[in-house]
C-alpha cells in the first residue's frame, strides 16, 4: 500500500489517523490531520480504506493538506457476504474489523521508519485498531467527530445492555447521563431491533482501551457535558476527553462556479432557507412530497438540495442512492414544483457547497438533519436551524440544538414519523420571520462567537489541542507525559 506525500522528518512527532467512511468521518478527521501538523515539529499520516472511495470526492480535500500530512490508503476487502439491505453501520464496522491485517502491515513499516509513531488516532467507528496499535507498542487515542453527547451515551450502551431487557424506545423513563440533556430511549443510538445494535456494543466497550478522546466539540456548545465528563474521568470511569473542536472545511471545491450561489446574489439578505439533508439523509417519496408542498405554501424564498427518495431507508444517499444515467432527483419533486416555486425557490439535485451557502448573507436559516458537520457548519456560519433528524446521533444532536442551545425549531412529526406540510409551513415561516426565529438566530449568533474565541491563542479548545499534543510529544521523545 502507497504512502502518498513528504515523509516524515527523524525526529519529528509523528501522528497515524484513520478514518472511515462517509463525509461526517474522512472530512473532520482531514482537518484534524491539518490541525496536528500546525504544531511545530509534527507530522501526521492520515489512513483511510479503498472501500466506499470510487471516484474519490475527497481528492480535492486530500490535496489541499499540507505536505507534512501524508495519505494511506488501505486495500479493498470484500464484504459480498453481508446482506444487500445491510445497514451503514455494519458494513462500515465489516470493513473496518476485516482490513485490520493491512492496517497492522502499514503501522509496523511506519513504526519500523526513523520518525516512529507518537500516536494512533482512529476516529470512532475503529476501535478494533487500538488493538493492533497496542500490540504494537503504539498509545491509541479515539477521535469523536461527532459532540460529547452522542459520545457519552454510546460510552453507557454497555451498562443499558446490561440493566434492560425491552427495546430502548419502550423504556418507561427518561435517560440521564451526567451533563446531558435528558433522552427517550428512542433517541438513543440503536436499539435491540438493529442488527448493528450488538457491534455498537462491542465497539463501546472498546473505546475504554484508548488513553484519551479528541471531541469535535467546544465549550460554549456542551460545557455541562465537558465538566461532567471531566468529573467521570478523573474517578477513572472512563478516559480523558477534550473538546479540541469544531473541526470545519474552509471550502469547496469550484463552488464560485456552481449555481447556487449565483442564485444567491440575487436575492435579499437573511432571506433563503437552505434546506439539506446531508451527503447520506435520504426522504422518503411522501416525505419529499409533504416537504415541497409546505416550502411553497409558506412563501419563504428556500434553496434545497434534493436527494433520490427512499421508501426503505433514511441513510440511503450515503453510499450513494443514483438511479441510472440522466437520472436526477428533481424529477421526483411533485409535478409542477419547480415551475410554481421559480421566483422564490431553487432546487439542485445532489449537492451544493454548503459552507459557502451557509456564510451567504442571503442565508438565513438551515433546514437540517442536524448533523454533526453540518451542525458546526450552520454554527460557524451563525445561522439558526430547523431541526430534521433522520438517523444517526441526530435525534440526540436535535435535542441538544432546541431545548439547550436554543438555536434550533423542532417541527413535530406524526406517528408515522412524517412531518407533515402544515408543520413545515409553520415551522418555516416562523425561523424566517417569526419571534423564536430570532431568538434562536441570536443564539445562533452567540454560539458563533463562542466558538471564534474558543480557536483564539488562549480559548479552550485550543489550550486542549496544546494538552493532548503535549501528551503525543511526551510518547515521541520517549518520555512520561
Amino acid at each position: 500500500m502507497a504512502i502518498e506525500g513528504t515523509s516524515a522528518a527523524e525526529r519529528s512527532t509523528h501522528v497515524v489517523l484513520m478514518a472511515c467512511p462517509g463525509t461526517g468521518h474522512v472530512l473532520p478527521v482531514a482537518e484534524l490531520a491539518r490541525r496536528v501538523v500546525e504544531v511545530d515539529g509534527f507530522t501526521a499520516t492520515l489512513v483511510r480504506f479503498t472501500n466506499f472511495s470510487s471516484g474519490d470526492q475527497y481528492s480535492a480535500t486530500f490535496a489541499s493538506l499540507p505536505p507534512s500530512v501524508s495519505t494511506a490508503l488501505l486495500p479493498e476487502v470484500s464484504i459480498e457476504d453481508l446482506p444487500a439491505d445491510s445497514r451503514a453501520e455494519t458494513r462500515i464496522i465489516a470493513v473496518v474489523k476485516r482490513a485490520l491485517p493491512h492496517l497492522r502491515d502499514l503501522l509496523q513499516s511506519l513504526v519500523d521508519a526513523p520518525a516512529g509513531v507518537a500516536a494512533f488516532v482512529p476516529d470512532l467507528f475503529c476501535p478494533w485498531a487500538l488493538e493492533v496499535a497496542a500490540e504494537l507498542g503504539i498509545p491509541g487515542y479515539i477521535f469523536c467527530p461527532s459532540n460529547l453527547m452522542a459520545l457519552s451515551t454510546v460510552l453507557h450502551t454497555p451498562e443499558l445492555d446490561r440493566t434492560t431487557t425491552c427495546e430502548f424506545r419502550d423504556l418507561p423513563d427518561l435517560i440521564r447521563l451526567p451533563g446531558c440533556v435528558p433522552l427517550h430511549g428512542a433517541d438513543l443510538l440503536d436499539d435491540r431491533a438493529n442488527p448493528a445494535y450488538a457491534l455498537i456494543v462491542d465497539l463501546a466497550k472498546l473505546y475504554l482501551l484508548a488513553q484519551g478522546f479528541l471531541v469535535n466539540t467546544f465549550d460554549a456548545m456542551e460545557h455541562e457535558t465537558i465538566v461532567a465528563f471531566k468529573d467521570l474521568s478523573d474517578k477513572g470511569v472512563y478516559p480523558p476527553a477534550y473538546a479540541v473542536g469544531p473541526f470545519i472545511r474552509a471550502s469547496s471545491d469550484n463552488s464560485s462556479k456552481h449555481s447556487s450561489l449565483r442564485w444567491l446574489d440575487d436575492q435579499p439578505d437573511g432571506s433563503v432557507l437552505y434546506v439539506c439533508f446531508g451527503s447520506g439523509g435520504t426522504l422518503s417519496t411522501e416525505q419529499t412530497s409533504e416537504l415541497a408542498a409546505g416550502l411553497e405554501a409558506s412563501g419563504q424564498r428556500f434553496l434545497w438540495v434534493v436527494q433520490f427518495p427512499s421508501d426503505n431507508d433514511k441513510c440511503a444517499s450515503f453510499f450513494g442512492g443514483g438511479r441510472g444515467d440522466g437520472d436526477s432527483p428533481i424529477n421526483y419533486l411533485p409535478e409542477g414544483f419547480t415551475e410554481r416555486t421559480e421566483g422564490t425557490g431553487l432546487a439542485v439535485p445532489l449537492w451544493a457547497p454548503q459552507v459557502e451557502i451557509l456564510s451567504h448573507r442571503a442565508v438565513g436559516g438551515f433546514v437540517s438533519h442536524c448533523g454533526w458537520n453540518s451542525t458546526l457548519e450552520a454554527v460557524a456560519a451563525g445561522v439558526p436551524t430547523i431541526a430534521w433528524p433522520l438517523y444517526a446521533e441526530q435525534r440526540m444532536n436535535a435535542k441538544m440544538l432546541s431545548e439547550r442551545a436554543g438555536m434550533s425549531l423542532w417541527p413535530k412529526a406524526r406517528e408515522d414519523g412524517i412531518v407533515t406540510r402544515d408543520e413545515v409551513e409553520t415551522a418555516a415561516r416562523e425561523l424566517m420571520t417569526g419571534k423564536k426565529g430570532v431568538a434562536a438566530r441570536k443564539k445562533a449568533r452567540e454560539l458563533r462567537e463562542e466558538m471564534e474565541k474558543g480557536l483564539a491563542p488562549e480559548g479552550a479548545s485550543r489550550k486542549a489541542f496544546e494538552d493532548v499534543a503535549g501528551r503525543w510529544k511526551a510518547a515521541g521523545n520517549g518520555t512520561a507525559a
